[in-house]
């Protein structure tokens, strides 16, 4: 199960996912002096003065795309379930960027100076190349097997 490749590639997907989630994915800056006016963080941007906005959406999308990522390490007996799985999972994560981009649009109105982004907000991306990786690895070991199934008598 995990000697496999691409089993490695999906456990440092939930790995970067988890990261994610706890990590901040970027900040608001207040003014030329570029001092950190709020933390832009996947369950909701806070403020230094006390304010808090809600986006449980970037949380809810990540961390149903690690968990989808941790359970298809599971399913290495059935390889196509196992494509779809990650394909799924690679479409949630491009689903986060949009979702990103539209609450960066939404709070661009309240903090106008600027954001400056965190190292937590690549890391889908790396994600989302394992995932790549990982969806060539189990294609190829189904390549492999329905090779050796037209050999057979």
């Amino acid at each position: 199960m995990i000697q496999r490749i691409q089993s490695l590639y999906l456990l440092l997907v939930t790995v970067l996912l988890v990261l994610t989630l706890c990590f901040p994915l970027g900040y608001f800056h207040a003014g030329a002096n570029g001092l950190e006016e709020a933390i832009f963080r996947a369950l909701g941007v806070s403020a230094l003065e006390g304010a808090y906005q809600t986006t449980w959406g970037l949380f809810c999308i990540l961390l149903l795309s690690a968990l989808v990522s941790f359970f298809t390490i599971f399913l290495f007996r059935n390889r196509m379930l196992q494509i779809r799985m990650v394909i799924f999972s690679s479409l949630l994560l491009i689903g986060f960027y949009i979702v990103f981009g539209v609450f960066l649009y939404m709070l661009s109105d309240t903090f106008t100076h600027g954001f400056g982004v965190g190292v937590a907000l690549c890391l889908p991306l790396v994600s989302l190349i394992l995932n790549y990786l990982a969806f060539r690895a189990i294609y190829k070991d189904e390549a492999l097997v329905n090779s050796l199934n037209h050999l057979r008598p």
